[in-house]
């Protein structure tokens, strides 16, 4: 009998030299237990493929195979995904050959309905073409080709958001305004500049010394805030001259590390001297923006215009900026207080908001209709706000879409939407009403869902501020009950 199988049919298998005197006549009991020790798992089957016994080494492999107790009497493909029965067909016919049988991956359908993964070499014995399939349990091989794809696949997002995150920070090195340098410390040579840095030193400063950029007179106390960087001290800002015009500059350290290296990075920051006018770009950004057809104002923290074009001028029914200049922008924009308000607000909180729809009013009385696009700034530590605000009330209106079949837009995006569908009159009505609903929202927010305090803010009673908030779904209604 011969109970060698082989990975690969092309490989030569070497059985017992002498079987008979070296084993010794085996009884079917010795003969059984042998076999059964030769695998994990140990199928007798018939020609047919039918299971005529079964032996299990592993009770683990035996409680994870479904319907194992009862598998006598049952073909084998009846027993395995269909994926593999191709296989156990295979195995049953290069079992009564004379060819080296191989063995071959099988899945078997586990008790959970998960797949059970065996390896089978099947070995032909005795005339009456009965095979034995010796099985081998490969879910622990299995499990770890898991966890090495898992492992694969966790360092190839890790690899993939590094290099995302790589690209990201060397694209903002590279768009900077601020002139950005990378220093050796111990060298006290540049590594790396972005082209910012370029543009202020005239040429590329990489592999230059700070000496070679740097004033000489200054070069002393930029050595003792490098000295004091690289020991851990705090960073402060000073003063330099640079070697190439001799301009005056802020420049601050900072340390980092990379590639276990001690690296600094050095912001140098121009100072233009006092008259200078702006680069010939900017100002050309500048008088493109004072002649634009739509309005544009910036205003401080507080509100107060510091600055205004000539459309908004003319839509506030203005005639010299110095009319508007330290004026509250809510005296041209929105129909109530609250609505510059509630733009503020999101300004100082989201930093940007588009197309928000609103009224500006003029001086002579006239109205227009109007949508704002804003964005917060900071300049010196101190906020302002800028503000761009376009006419559309000359849009073409669509035909009237009737109001039972639409919703109440939830945000100011959604309103804008409707805008050249419907009328101005619809169009004005819901602005108001998702206007009031956002001031609702604004005012509960800054009282901390204090509604007397919310009702006093907007001017109104407490039963008033319950009624809306029941109409626009607000809040804590059984609250509003209980109140």
């Amino acid at each position: 009998m011969q109970l060698a199988c082989s990975d690969n049919a092309a490989v030569a298998v070497k059985t017992f030299q002498h079987p008979q005197t070296a084993v010794g006549d085996l009884d079917s009991g010795s003969a059984a237990a042998l076999i059964a020790a030769a695998s994990d798992v140990t199928l007798i089957v018939d020609a047919n493929g039918t299971i005529k016994d079964t032996a299990f080494q592993s009770m683990e492999l035996l409680g994870d195979l479904a319907d194992s107790t009862s598998w006598f009497g049952r073909k084998v493909t009846d027993l395995v995904a269909p994926d593999s029965r191709g296989k156990v067909v295979r195995i049953l016919a290069e079992a009564g050959t004379s060819a080296e049988p191989r063995w071959r991956h099988i899945n078997h359908v586990g008790a959970g309905g998960q797949s059970v993964p065996v390896l089978y070499c099947g070995v032909q014995v005795g005339a009456g073409g009965r095979v034995v399939m010796f099985g081998r349990d490969l879910r622990a091989l299995s499990q770890l080709q898991q966890r090495l794809v898992n492992a694969q696949r966790s360092m190839e997002h890790d690899y993939t958001r590094l290099r995302d995150v790589e690209m990201r920070y060397r694209l903002l090195f590279q768009l900077s305004g601020e002139a950005v340098l990378i220093l050796d410390p111990q060298k006290r040579r540049v590594t790396e500049a972005n082209p910012a840095a370029q543009a202020i030193f005239g040429a590329s400063p990489v592999g230059q010394g700070l000496a070679e950029l740097f004033a000489p007179d200054c070069m002393s106390g930029v050595d003792a805030e490098l000295d004091t960087v690289r020991s851990g001290g705090p960073s402060v800002e000073q003063d330099v001259r640079l070697q190439h015009g001799s301009r005056t500059a802020k420049a601050k350290l900072s340390l980092f590390r990379q590639d276990e290296a001690t690296m600094v990075l050095m912001r140098v920051t121009v100072q233009e001297p006092a008259g200078t006018g702006l680069p010939d770009i900017k100002s050309k950004l500048l008088r493109a923006v004072e002649s634009a057809p739509d309005g544009f104002v910036v205003t401080d923290d507080d509100g107060l215009v510091l600055t205004a074009n000539a459309a908004f001028l003319e839509m506030a029914e203005l005639r010299h900026e110095e009319q508007a200049r330290g004026q509250s922008l809510d005296r041209w924009v929105g129909q109530t207080g609250m609505e510059l308000d509630v733009l503020t607000h999101n300004l100082r909180t989201r930093g940007s908001v588009r197309f928000f729809a609103t009224v500006l009013r003029g001086e002579e009385g006239g109205s227009t209709t109007v949508e704002i696009s804003a964005v917060s700034v900071r300049n010196g530590g101190q906020p302002s706000f800028g503000y761009a605000i376009r006419n559309v009330s000359a849009r073409m209106i669509a035909p009237v879409v009737p109001a039972a079949a639409r919703q109440l837009p939830r945000s100011v995006e959604q309103l804008t939407e409707l805008i050249g569908r419907v009328s101005l009159k619809e169009l004005v009505r819901e602005a108001t009403e998702v206007i009031e609903r956002l001031s609702i929202e604004a005012a509960l927010e800054l009282t901390k869902d204090n509604r007397a305090s919310a009702a006093e803010l907007l001017g109104l009673s407490r039963q008033s501020l319950y009624v809306k908030l029941r109409r626009y779904g607000l809040g804590d209604l059984a609250t509003v009950e209980r109140d």
